[in-house]
């Protein structure tokens, strides 16, 4: 199991692409701009935004205002990002054996979420709910 070949960061942001597709609708049409990246690693810049030091304990990350916080006032931000660490995701995915495009999903959804300024309780029934 460990040395299977991980997805390649194409093949991950098609898979973190389908999971923002299979959203709820209710929530998928609040998303407005945010953009759903794929990377290797976070940069040492988000890894410090959430206070960790350790490039491999990073999945994924949401930068941007949550929706709660959001003003019509507010212009010239750069749109809400969803992040996913592919190196990271693959390992997690190495030890654990859980299917890749699930674990995707999980991450997806779990930051998702933090747009909605959810709590882990509601990112867990928007999880339950996603097709």
């Amino acid at each position: 199991m460990h040395d299977r070949p991980g997805p390649t960061q194409q093949q991950m942001q098609i898979m973190a692409d389908a999971a923002f597709a299979a959203l709820p609708a209710e929530f998928r049409d609040q998303m407005g701009d945010v953009v759903l990246r794929v990377e290797d690693f976070a940069t040492a810049e988000q890894l410090e935004s959430v206070d960790l030091d350790n490039r491999w304990h990073l999945t994924g990350l949401y930068e941007g205002e949550p929706l709660p916080d959001q003003s019509i006032w507010q212009s010239g931000r750069m749109p809400p990002r969803i992040w996913l660490f592919r190196q990271p995701l693959i390992a997690e995915w190495r030890e654990t054996g859980v299917r890749m495009d699930d674990l995707v999903r999980h991450v997806v959804i779990h930051e998702a979420g933090h747009h909605f300024g959810f709590s882990d309780e509601d990112m867990h029934w928007l999880e339950d709910n996603a097709d």
